[in-house]
């Protein structure tokens, strides 16, 4: 089962991945993962990506694809493997239709306006990192920390317009990859795209999805 996972940030998608990998057996590769594991290993690769990642640049997709390429080339992904966060671009996913069949893409999609609300609504007691959430996990007493009663803080990266920015930029580059996908319906061997209703429960959105893949 070799799966791709889409959806922006807030949308859930961390969640749904370990629920997949776990019933079938499969890891979850993520960018991120493999950046800081080349890094660690200091292999020439891995320093080419520290010195882009430590000046605050995009790895370019050339070594993204290198990357990915060779980690699922390794044992634990003969029987398939879950990319999250892999191909951003419409040329990492070219690259990726060259590397390996993928069997599905699974796009997890929430409107904008709930992103907003389930990621703006964070709160967080600064000196014991507890975290409240004002609509689904509220404080005992508004912006208060249960325990001390200290005043709750909102991080700046779950302010409004940090979100709808970031929201922004995942729009710009991941719009031309599911039009990709859509087209590439239409060849024998495509990857089905998947379009999920992410807005339900964990539970019903993880039972959506596995109906789908068992077909």
């Amino acid at each position: 089962m070799r799966l791709i996972l889409l959806g922006c940030p807030g949308a859930g998608k961390g969640t749904q991945a370990k629920l997949i990998t776990a019933h079938f057996h499969i890891p979850a590769i993520s960018t991120g993962d493999i950046f800081r594991t080349a890094i660690q290993q200091g292999s020439e690769l891995g320093r080419q990506v520290k010195a882009i990642v430590e000046s605050g640049h995009l790895v370019p997709d050339d070594l993204v694809i290198k990357l990915v390429a060779e980690r699922i080339s390794q044992a634990d992904c003969e029987q398939g493997f879950l990319l999250d966060g892999f191909p951003r671009t419409t040329a990492q996913a070219e690259a990726l239709q060259t590397l390996s069949p993928i069997d599905y893409v699974i796009d997890i999609d929430v409107p904008e306006d709930e992103i907003v609300k389930r990621l703006s609504g964070r709160r967080v007691h600064p000196a014991s990192g507890r975290t409240y959430h004002l609509i689904y996990q509220p404080p005992r007493h508004p912006e208060q920390d249960d325990i001390t009663g200290e005043a709750l803080i909102q991080r700046p990266d779950d302010s409004e317009a940090t979100i709808r920015k970031r929201l922004s930029v995942y729009h710009e580059q991941t719009h031309p990859l599911r039009h990709y996908y859509q087209q590439l319906q239409k060849q024998k061997d495509a990857p089905r795209y998947l379009h999920i209703d992410g807005t339900g429960s964990v539970d019903v959105i993880t039972q959506t999805i596995m109906s789908h893949l068992h077909h």
